[in-house]
């Protein structure tokens, strides 16, 4: 079955580190990716830019609404994601737990809906 990982932390907390944090940061991360990589569970994944940069979009009465940020305030923030291959949500949830940013903030583990 496939999973989205989706890695929700604060953005604040990243903006705060000195840059050697964030280099080692990114050397978990790659780590992270070749050892799921050599499992085979790994699908896909990717960095997501800050909250400041996105934008919502909504459908009302045939009207187009946007606005500037996410959705909802909240303390943490999807600042990525993983796509995986697992047997179970048993695995699934193995494999969040070895996300860096695991220590940090959450992981939300949703099953994708297979047609």
């Amino acid at each position: 079955m496939r999973y989205l990982l989706m890695i929700c932390t604060d953005e604040k907390w990243y903006e705060s580190l000195p840059a050697e944090q964030l280099s080692a940061f990114a050397a978990e991360y790659m780590e992270f990716g070749e050892e799921m990589g050599k499992r085979g569970v790994l699908q896909g994944g990717e960095r997501l830019r800050p909250t400041s940069d996105a934008t919502t979009v909504r459908a009302e009465d045939g009207n187009v609404l946007t606005s500037d940020g996410p959705f909802a305030e909240t303390k943490e923030q999807m600042g990525g994601y993983y796509v995986v291959e697992c047997k179970d949500l048993d695995e699934a949830i193995e494999v969040a737990a070895k996300i860096p940013a695991a220590r940090h903030g959450a992981i939300e583990v949703r099953p994708i809906w297979e047609m």
